[in-house]
């Protein structure tokens, strides 16, 4: 971990954003999410305004009710589920809601975005679980 923290510190923003879609997408054909769903077992994503209102909907609940059954709110005042796994994770590590899932679940891991960078503390917890992140970093710092 400590090579890829020195690799974030000094990486060239525009040289790494260049080589992340190539490589997301080879990190992504190697690992089948549905084996892993460490993310979803260990972690929970922020459940934004937007992310309440469509899945309260989509469950044909009251916002106020969704939120009292599955949420709270963390120490940076965050939306987060109250339990791990996540409730909407099946035994088949497919998501109940994926269609409606929030906003950071659709996007994670984010390494086909500049977040990798922005918030690399993010980045590197991410990389202590999600071996597509790990992968991803592991040959960003290799070709520095």
């Amino acid at each position: 971990m400590k090579k890829f923290q020195r690799f974030l510190q000094r990486a060239d923003k525009n040289k790494v954003l260049r080589r992340l879609p190539a490589l997301h997408e080879e990190a992504f054909a190697a690992n089948d999410c549905l084996q892993c769903a460490a993310c979803c077992k260990n972690y929970s994503p922020r459940f934004k305004t937007p992310d309440v209102k469509r899945i309260s909907k989509h469950l044909r609940m009251k916002e106020s009710v969704f939120i009292d059954t599955y949420l709270h709110v963390d120490n940076e005042g965050d939306f987060v589920v109250k339990s791990s796994p996540c409730p909407f994770l099946g035994a088949d590590n497919c998501c109940s809601i994926y269609d409606v899932r929030p906003s950071d679940c659709a996007r994670f891991p984010y390494t086909d975005e500049d977040v990798l960078l922005k918030r690399p503390q993010l980045t590197l917890k991410n990389a202590t679980f999600c071996p597509i992140v790990f992968s991803v970093l592991d040959k960003l710092s290799e070709g520095s």
